[in-house]
């Protein structure tokens, strides 16, 4: 498995930004499926909901709707890293945010697919 480990999180402004980054060592992932999900305050840990994903072999991105045109998804395999730029920040963006990291992901909304995930980093938007 990979590790993961997440930053950038902090406190910000409603319509401010942030960008967050997921270093991950003990594998390259360059050939992983990588995505972000987020947990919402007072939801049930296993009720991450899906973010963003970047696929290995063709770049694709996908995002959930709330956030597109809004967040951007990308990697940067030679610093084996991931990143999630945040614009545009709305208070329900609040959340934990957690990297994952999948080998072979049929479909990157799904949280079953992915087998190595982060600790999280906080992202708190006041309005």
């Amino acid at each position: 498995q990979v590790q993961l480990v997440e930053s950038g999180g902090g406190l910000v402004q409603a319509g401010g930004s942030l960008r967050l980054s997921c270093a991950a060592s003990g594998r390259t992932i360059s050939r992983y499926t990588m995505a972000w999900f987020r947990l919402a305050p007072g939801k049930d840990d296993d009720v991450r909901d899906f973010v963003a994903a970047i696929v290995w072999h063709d770049g694709s991105t996908d995002y959930v709707d709330s956030v597109k045109g809004r967040f951007t998804i990308s990697r940067d395999n030679a610093k084996n890293t991931v990143y999630l730029q945040m614009n545009s920040l709305k208070p329900e963006d609040t959340a934990v945010y957690y990297c994952a990291a999948g080998g072979i992901v049929v479909t990157p909304e799904r949280l079953g697919e992915y087998d190595s995930w982060g600790q999280g980093t906080q992202v708190t938007v006041s309005s």
